[in-house]
């Protein structure tokens, strides 16, 4: 889910996907599950973000698109 979230990161999917791979990698000898656990809700908190992310950029397109003229009459 966190790859196809990064298609449409700010930086670029390829900026996004090195960074997520680094982090993968870095993690990848984890056997604690209470730390396993701990890496999954920070995972599930960074898609959460990023989906915000991506609804205040739509919102604020569909906002210039239709009051663009209230702000050119202030």
């Amino acid at each position: 889910k966190l790859l196809y979230l990064g298609r449409e990161y700010p930086k670029g999917a390829d900026y996004f996907r090195s960074r997520l791979k680094a982090a993968f990698l870095k993690n990848k000898d984890v056997k604690d599950p209470e730390k396993i656990k701990q890496l999954i809700s920070r995972g599930e908190f960074v898609i959460k973000e990023l989906e915000a992310l991506y609804y205040l950029r739509k919102y604020r397109a569909m906002k210039q698109r239709y009051y663009e003229d209230d702000n050119k009459n202030k």
